[in-house]
C-alpha cells in the first residue's frame, strides 16, 4: 500500500487548504415556486454561503411574474434564505427561470416547480446552462438524471467523506476485506440516508457533522496502530467499525438532500438515484485511487525507485489533524 499512501498525500496536498475552510466547499443553491393560488406562487430561494457573504447569484423568474426578484436574503445558519410570494399570469409553462451570475461559480442551483395538480418539475441548472423554460412535469428519466448527477457531485465535493475512505483504505489490506468493508459503509449510510430523508429519524445535523469528522480522526489513529503492529477492533473486523459510522455519515447525506429538496410524487426515485450517485462518486473515488497506485508501483519497479518513510507515513497524520480541526469547528456551532 506504499503507492496507494503517495496517492493519498497527494490528494491530501490538493484537498487540505479546502478541507480547513470547509468540509463542502460549494453547496449547490435552491429555489422552489409552491403554487397557493391560481397563478399565484410562494417562492423560497436558497443561497449557499460565500465566505461570510451570500454567493452572488440571483433567481429571476419568467417575465410574467409581477415579482422577479427576491428581497434581502438572510442567515439562518447554513444558507441564505429569502422567501417572498408572486403571480405569474397565465402560469409557468414556457417560461424562462434564470440565474444570474451564475455563469460566474463553480456550484448549481436545483429549482423544484411544484405545480399542483399539474404536478412537479425539477430542473438543474449549471454555470454552463444557467437558464431554462420551464415545461411541467418532469419524466422519471429527467429526474433520476438529476438526482444521479446531484449524488456524484455531492460525494466528490464532500472532502470529509472521502478522507474517511481514504483512512479506510490504509487501514484496511486484502481485496476482499476491503470490498466487504466498503460494501459495510455503503449499506450502513444508506439506510440512515433513506430514513432521514423519509423523516422516519431525526439527528441533528451539527452534532452528527462534528462525529462525522471524529470518525474519520478515529479511523486515521486506527491507521497508525496497526502500522505500530497493535492489534483492535478495526484491525480484526474493519467492516464493523465503517458500518456504524457509515450510519452517522448517511445522516451528513440526508442533510444535503433535504436542503436540495425533493420532487413532490417522486420521492423515492430522486432518493434512491441519489445514492446511486453517491455510491459511484465514492466507487469512482476508490477505482482512482488504487489505479493510481498500481501505476506508482509499476513506475517503481521500473526505475528501482523506493518511496521516502516521510512519505508513507505522512498521510494517517494529515488526516487526522484535518479532521481534528473539523471537530472543533463544527463544535463550535452547536
Amino acid at each position: 500500500m506504499g503507492a496507494a499512501r503517495a496517492v493519498l498525500l497527494g490528494l491530501l496536498t490538493a484537498v487540505i487548504p479546502v478541507g480547513i475552510a470547509q468540509a463542502h466547499a460549494l453547496e449547490p443553491g435552491y429555489l422552489e415556486l409552491r403554487v397557493i393560488a391560481i397563478d399565484r406562487y410562494a417562492v423560497l430561494w436558497r443561497v449557499p454561503a460565500e465566505g461570510e457573504r451570500p454567493m452572488a447569484i440571483a433567481a429571476r423568474l419568467p417575465a410574467n411574474c409581477d415579482l422577479r426578484e427576491p428581497g434581502e436574503a438572510r442567515w439562518d445558519g447554513g444558507a441564505y434564505l429569502a422567501r417572498w410570494s408572486t403571480t405569474c399570469s397565465g402560469g409557468l409553462a414556457g417560461g424562462t427561470l434564470r440565474i444570474d451570475g451564475l455563469e460566474r461559480t463553480s456550484t448549481d442551483v436545483l429549482a423544484r416547480i411544484d405545480d399542483g395538480e399539474a404536478g412537479a418539475e425539477t430542473v438543474r441548472l449549471t454555470p454552463s446552462q444557467p437558464e431554462a423554460v420551464l415545461v411541467g412535469r418532469r419524466s422519471l428519466d429527467q429526474i433520476a438524471g438529476t438526482y444521479f448527477k446531484l449524488g456524484v457531485e455531492h460525494i466528490l465535493g464532500g472532502i470529509d467523506h472521502l478522507l474517511f475512505v481514504a483512512a479506510l483504505l490504509l487501514v484496511v489490506s486484502g481485496w476482499r476485506r476491503l470490498v466487504g468493508t466498503i460494501t459495510a459503509f455503503t449499506v450502513a449510510h444508506s439506510i440512515t440516508l433513506a430514513a432521514s430523508t423519509l423523516g422516519v429519524i431525526a439527528v441533528p445535523v451539527a452534532p452528527a457533522e462534528a462525529l462525522i469528522a471524529l470518525s474519520i480522526a478515529f479511523v486515521a489513529a486506527e491507521v497508525l496502530n496497526r502500522r505500530q503492529g497493535r492489534r483492535s477492533l478495526t484491525s480484526e473486523r474493519p467492516w464493523l467499525i465503517a458500518f456504524c459510522f457509515g450510519l452517522l455519515h448517511g445522516v451528513g447525506f440526508a442533510s444535503a438532500l433535504t436542503q436540495l429538496g425533493l420532487p413532490h410524487g417522486a420521492v423515492p426515485a430522486a432518493l434512491l438515484f441519489f445514492n446511486l450517485g453517491v455510491e459511484a462518486g465514492q466507487l469512482m473515488f476508490v477505482a482512482g485511487v488504487l489505479l493510481a497506485a498500481a501505476l506508482l508501483r509499476r513506475l517503481a519497479r521500473l526505475h528501482a525507485l523506493r518511496t521516502p518513510a516521510v512519505v508513507r507515513a505522512l498521510p494517517p497524520y494529515a488526516i487526522g489533524s484535518l479532521a481534528a480541526f473539523w471537530v472543533l469547528q463544527r463544535m463550535a456551532m452547536f
